[in-house]
Formats: C-alpha cells, sequence, structure tokens
C-alpha cells in the first residue's frame, strides 16, 4: 500500500471522474480512513472507483455521483475478490513508501509539539504533557526506518484520541454525535454494522480533534 499517496490518489481519482471539481467531504475522508486501516490496498480501491464511473456512464442515471459512498460496495466487492486471491499468502508485509526525509520528520514532529500545547483545556493538560514527552524522545532519537516512526506516532495519537473519547464535554460530545448521525443517515441501511460504527467513530473523532485543535499524527500529514 502507497502510504503516503494514498488519501491524495483516491480523491485525485474520484476528481478527475467526478468531472468537475468536487471537495470531499468529512464522511468522504473517514471512509478512505477506513479503508487504509482495514489495509485495502491502494490499487484496489483506485480500480473500483475507476470501474463504479464506467458503469454509470454506461448507464446513465437521473443522479449524479456526489461521493465516495456511491464507490462503498464496488471497494468492498473488489476486496473481497482479492482476499480470495490472496488465501495462504502474507499480506501484512506492505510497507509504506519512505519519501519524508529526516528533516521534514523532524519538522513535523517539532509542529506536533507546538500544536498540542497550544491546548489549554486542563482537562486534557496529562494526556497532552504525555503525548508531548513521548514526541520529545522521538525527536531526540529519531529511528530511521518510517515504518516504526508512524508506529510511534500511532501510538501516541491512540493516547490522545481515547482522552478525546473519555473527557470531551458530554454536550459537544452529544453535538458531534447529531451531525455525525446526520451525515451517516442514509447510509444506516446499506452498511453492515461494523463498517457503520468503523465510519461513525473516525468520523467522530475528526470532529472531535477539530474541536479541540488537536492535530493528527501519522506521516502522511508531513
Amino acid at each position: 500500500m502507497n502510504y503516503y499517496n494514498y488519501f491524495t490518489e483516491i480523491e485525485d481519482t474520484f476528481v478527475r471522474r467526478r468531472g468537475k471539481h468536487l471537495l470531499l467531504s468529512p464522511l468522504d475522508w473517514a471512509l478512505i480512513e477506513t479503508w487504509r486501516e482495514r489495509g485495502i490496498p491502494l490499487n484496489i480501491v483506485i480500480r473500483a472507483i475507476e470501474q463504479v464511473f464506467d458503469n454509470f456512464e454506461k448507464n446513465p442515471r437521473p443522479r449524479s455521483i456526489k461521493g465516495l459512498m456511491f464507490c462503498r460496495e464496488e471497494v468492498e466487492a473488489q476486496y473481497e475478490e482479492w482476499l480470495k486471491g490472496q488465501a495462504g499468502k502474507d499480506i501484512s508485509a506492505q510497507t509504506a513508501e519512505e519519501s519524508a526525509s529526516p528533516d521534514e520528520i523532524k519538522s513535523h514532529l517539532g509542529g506536533l509539539i507546538a500544536a498540542l500545547r497550544r491546548n489549554n483545556n486542563p482537562v486534557f493538560a496529562e494526556d497532552i504533557e504525555r503525548a508531548v514527552a513521548r514526541l520529545g524522545e522521538l525527536l531526540e532519537n529519531l529511528p530511521s526506518s518510517h515504518e516504526i516512526i508512524d508506529k510511534s506516532l500511532g501510538d501516541i495519537e491512540a493516547i490522545l484520541d481515547a482522552a478525546l473519547t473519555e473527557k470531551s464535554d458530554p454536550a459537544v460530545v452529544k453535538s458531534i454525535e447529531r451531525e455525525v448521525n446526520s451525515h451517516l443517515r442514509s447510509y444506516r441501511k446499506t452498511m453492515d454494522a461494523a463498517a457503520f460504527e468503523r465510519t461513525k467513530r473516525l468520523l467522530m473523532l475528526k470532529f472531535l480533534r477539530e474541536a479541540e485543535g488537536f492535530p493528527r499524527l501519522s506521516l502522511f500529514y508531513v
């Protein structure tokens, strides 16, 4: 899986086939993150999107394709077919494209520390200090492997995500949940329960991060 290009390649493909500039919605980005979390290869997603638009152009419908959700079923179907073909193979050894330089990574880590320290909500003070300390250690002892760095960033982000989930103002959480449910309402019946809950969780976290100004830590954001 081409880690650094995963999001942008999918966005570029969708926008190109859509035929006009159309920014992806928060729901679209949550869906892409769901696919990436599950390890769906980039080429599978791209091929599925292309197939959906090819089929649509052969049989035009009154309503246009406005979001990636329209492509979800085809992505799932092609991924299932791909998994069948991988039976008995080791598919866990997919590695990230190592395109960020050490200086760029150090700059990214410094920016993350600065961004987290700008948060003055006392509820998250302990978690932020813990995350900042871990980021500082990573900055001082930067591994040569991008995979190791990104795993460490994922562990640190998990600390912040847990804090957001457990300590955010209940009123804010309820408000965000209503917004997320509104985004997902029309898809509840067509998504299996696990995919629905995963997408909802990612979308909730996206809005909670934005509410507190928490940055994303992954090397994708370098």
